[in-house]
C-alpha cells in the first residue's frame, strides 16, 4: 500500500506544486476582485481545494492520453503510467475519483459556478488531445487554466462580466508563455514524434513569442484593474512582476533545457506577486 501510494502521488504530480500553483493565484485573484477584497473562508477553501483537485485530476488524464508519447520523451519517459506502474484504468479511476471530490466542493457555491465547471470539465478533456491536432495547444491549455476566473466571478457575483473576459484573455496569453517554455524543453523529443507545440510552431520566433505573450498578458491586466483601490500598490505589483517575465527571458535566451525549465517552474512566482498586489491593494483601502 505504501509503494502504491507512492506511484499515486507521483501520478498527481504531489511533489511539484507548481503546476497547480499556476492554475491557483489567477483563480484567487479573480475571488478577490470580484468581492473586491477578501471572498471568505468558504469560497477560498472550495477554490484553492477545488484547484488543487482538478489539477491533479487532469495529471492523470494527460498521462493516460499521452502514455504512447511519453515513453520517447527524456523528461517524462519515467512517469508511472508510462512505464507500466499504474494502469490505465488505476489512472482514470483516481482522476475520477478526484473530478468527483472538487465538483463536491462546486455543489457547495451556487448554481452560475456549477454550470461553469461543466465547461472547465469539458476544456480539461479535451486539451490531451489537442496537442496532435492544433499547432498551437497552449493556447487550448491557456483557456483550460483560466476558466477559475469565470467561475470565481460567479461565485462571487452570480455572473460573469466583462472584466471577468478580460482577465481571462489576459490570463491565457500568460499560459501561453510559461507553457511554451515547457515545450521548449521537450522540443526535439516532440519533433521526433511528431507532437504540436507552440515551440514547433513559433520556431526561431520564440523566444520573441513568449516575450510577447507576457507583455500582452501584464497588459491586459493592467488595463484590466487600473481604477482599482489603492492602485499604487498593484502597480509596483506589476513592475515586479515584468521585472520577473525579463529575467525568464534571459533563462530561455540560449534556449537550453535546463533554462528553460527553469523559466517555467519560476513562473508560479509570477502570478503570486499579482495576486499579492491585487490582495494588498484591498487590504490597505480597508484602513
Amino acid at each position: 500500500m505504501k509503494n502504491k501510494l507512492a506511484l499515486y502521488l507521483g501520478l498527481i504530480r504531489w511533489d511539484r506544486p507548481a503546476g497547480w500553483l499556476l492554475l491557483l493565484w489567477p483563480t484567487l485573484s479573480a475571488l478577490w476582485v470580484a468581492a473586491q477584497g477578501f471572498p471568505g473562508w468558504h469560497l477560498l477553501t472550495v477554490f484553492t481545494l477545488g484547484t488543487i483537485l482538478m489539477r491533479s485530476a487532469g495529471c492523470c488524464l494527460n498521462d493516460v492520453a499521452d502514455r504512447d508519447f511519453d515513453r520517447h520523451v527524456k523528461r517524462t519517459a519515467q512517469r508511472p503510467v508510462t512505464r507500466g506502474a499504474v494502469s490505465s484504468r488505476e489512472a482514470l479511476l483516481l482522476g475520477a475519483v478526484l473530478a468527483l471530490l472538487a465538483f463536491a466542493l462546486v455543489l457547495t457555491t451556487n448554481t452560475a459556478t456549477i454550470a461553469w465547471s461543466f465547461a472547465a470539465l469539458a476544456v480539461a478533456l479535451v486539451y490531451p488531445y489537442a496537442k496532435r491536432y492544433v499547432s498551437m495547444p497552449q493556447a487550448v491549455l491557456g483557456v483550460a487554466f483560466s476558466l477559475g476566473i469565470p467561475m470565481a466571478f460567479a461565485a462571487v457575483q452570480s455572473r460573469v462580466p466583462l472584466l471577468a473576459w478580460l482577465l481571462l484573455l489576459g490570463n491565457l496569453f500568460w499560459v501561453i508563455a510559461y507553457d511554451t517554455e515547457y515545450a521548449m524543453v521537450d522540443r526535439d523529443d516532440d519533433l521526433k514524434i511528431g507532437m504540436k507545440t507552440s515551440a514547433i510552431t513559433l520556431g526561431r520566433f520564440d523566444v520573441a513569442g513568449v516575450m510577447a505573450s507576457y507583455l500582452i498578458y501584464l497588459s491586459i491586466w493592467a488595463f484590466a484593474l487600473m481604477d482599482m483601490a489603492q492602485p499604487a500598490i498593484y502597480w509596483i505589483a506589476l513592475g515586479l512582476a515584468l521585472a520577473q517575465a525579463l529575467w525568464h527571458g534571459r533563462l530561455i535566451r540560449r534556449r537550453e533545457r535546463e533554462g528553460c525549465f527553469k523559466a517555467f517552474r519560476l513562473n508560479h512566482w509570477l502570478g503570486f506577486t499579482v495576486f499579492a498586489g491585487i490582495a494588498l491593494s484591498y487590504a490597505l483601502a480597508g484602513f
